[in-house]
């Protein structure tokens, strides 16, 4: 690997920590669960300006470092499940190529946060927390159009990475 694939990696990442941080530093909204997802626009930019394979390692290394600086043990499955089903979805859409950045960010938040719930439902064992769903999935989609906008543009307007 170069020098400047590990340094791309390493300032992404980093962006993406920041971004976690932020967000943690945030005011709830008054709802549980619903969050910004800001370091999704660093996943979704790596997504369409890198590839699959390098948005899966960035995604991957956020959570787990996310995880051990800001969280714990129970918050890395809610946040690993919801990245692993989020990106999924969000490479599935991606190849077919008939999502724009915008599709694919609103059909991640709202696969993440169903990640989520399913963990959830899973760890406390009982169904009733489905009822949840529907409100994630609205907060899920505001907030994937939000960084599905922003990320187009960076898409859009910052340079090509050279290798």
């Amino acid at each position: 690997m170069s020098a400047k694939r590990i340094a791309r990696y390493g300032l992404l990442t980093a962006l993406a920590l920041a971004l976690s941080y932020a967000e943690s530093l945030l005011p709830s909204p008054g709802v549980p669960g619903v969050k910004l997802g800001l370091p999704n626009l660093v996943v979704v930019f790596a997504l369409y300006r890198l590839g699959t394979v390098d948005a899966w390692a960035l995604s991957l290394a956020r959570v787990l470092l996310a995880s051990v600086l800001f969280g714990n043990g129970v918050g890395l499955a809610y946040s690993m499940a919801g990245a692993v089903l989020s990106l999924s979805v969000m490479c599935l859409l991606k190849k077919s190529g008939r999502f724009s950045e915008t599709g694919v960010s609103v059909a991640g938040g709202v696969a993440h946060n169903a990640g989520q719930v399913l963990v959830a439902v899973l760890l406390l064992e009982t169904t009733r927390l489905a009822w949840y769903l529907p409100v994630l999935c609205l907060s899920g989609t505001v907030a994937g159009v939000l960084i599905g906008v922003v990320s187009a543009l960076l898409v859009k307007r910052v340079p090509e990475f050279k290798s």
